[in-house]
């Protein structure tokens, strides 16, 4: 592994040390070192993350250094707080610190581009970890059909009404999958639209994915009109839009998605309709996988790619699914990522 170039300096000290030592404090010393050595030749990896302020991205770090380690490698993981300025430092940092693939979720997906080239200029390949960094040649993408996720909202909606004023609440305007969500909504949503059924009176970003930013947005919203329905980025701007719509959140239906616990608890209360699970169980295992095949040199099987203005990046994609009133407890509780007793 990389580490053992910059281990060289450390192993002849040690060694110089050794020779003075008595029988039984060289072969504790030489233990040491055999454990020391044994340590760096594991695969290091770095996870760079956007922030740790939601539950979702917490589970994600649990989740993947879990999988690092039952995989046989070593994992660092910094978070930026949503400052991509901070993120490249902290790359440099792990760079400096010999890692052997970085797994990164970008602070801004527009703007991560010079951690791509700082750690190729390293030779350390990167993974996206399920928001893709644009305009950079990223060696591998592991998310979740995003579109699709987008789809599965708006259908969800649309079971329950198809016409009148709809808000469609997005994420941060700086994530990539933000606009990969949107245009799964507008999928299902746009024919509605074009027949003048439904009419779209709100359809704005949400900065830093924000619940407190989604409940002004929606509350300013409710001053001037009525609303009908509430297709939403995320659980936390659902329930931003829950907030906002008060008493009415039991007539207006409301979707989101990341299955967070406080989504489930309002889908059993009955003012969100649904979110879309996506397993981060899942998504840990197959980039924590990706990374360890890459450390080693092993070949990383895809069989799709997803382009980001810059190149068509190797990708798998998990799927999502629809979570509702009628299959929570068979899908988030069943496999685990809800305690029932939590509800």
């Amino acid at each position: 592994m990389r580490r053992l170039i910059k281990l060289t300096a450390l192993t002849v000290i040690s060694i110089i040390i050794l020779i003075g030592c008595q029988d039984t404090e060289e072969t504790s010393n030489e233990d040491n070192l055999d454990k020391l050595q044994a340590n760096q030749e594991q695969p290091y990896v770095g996870f760079a993350m956007d922030t740790l302020q939601d539950e979702r991205w917490y589970r994600d770090k649990e989740n993947f250094e879990t999988e690092i380690l039952e995989q046989g490698g070593n994992v660092k993981t910094l978070a930026a707080n949503g400052s991509q300025e901070v993120q490249n430092e902290q790359v440099r940092l792990l760079l400096e610190e010999g890692i052997d693939v970085l797994v990164l979720i970008p602070a801004n997906s527009e703007e991560a581009s010079d951690v791509v080239e700082m750690a190729h200029a390293e030779d350390v390949p990167v993974i996206s970890y399920d928001q893709l960094v644009m305009h950079a040649e990223v060696d591998y993408y592991v998310s979740f059909d995003n579109v699709r996720v987008g789809e599965l909202k708006a259908e969800a909606i649309l079971d329950i009404v198809n016409e009148g004023q709809f808000a469609y609440v997005g994420g941060a305007e700086q994530d990539n999958n933000s606009h990969l969500l949107r245009e799964g909504a507008m999928n299902i949503l746009q024919p509605y639209i074009d027949d003048g059924d439904i009419e779209l009176v709100y359809d704005e970003f949400t900065e830093d994915w924000s619940p407190d930013a989604a409940q002004e947005n929606i509350e300013a919203l409710l001053e001037e009109t009525d609303l009908d329905a509430v297709v939403a980025a995320n659980d936390g701007t659902a329930g931003g839009a829950i907030n906002a719509l008060g008493d009415q959140a039991f007539d207006v239906p409301v979707s989101g998605q990341d299955a967070e616990l406080e989504a489930i608890r309002r889908i059993i209360e009955g003012t969100q309709t649904m979110t879309v699970y996506k397993s981060l169980e899942a998504i840990a295992e197959r980039s924590a996988h990706v990374a360890m095949q890459l450390a080693n040199n092993e070949t990383v099987e895809t069989d799709t790619s997803v382009n980001n203005e810059a190149i068509d990046v190797p990708a798998i994609l998990l799927e999502p699914i629809p979570v509702d009133s009628s299959n929570y407890e068979d899908t988030v509780i069943e496999e685990g990522h809800i305690d029932e007793s939590d509800l």
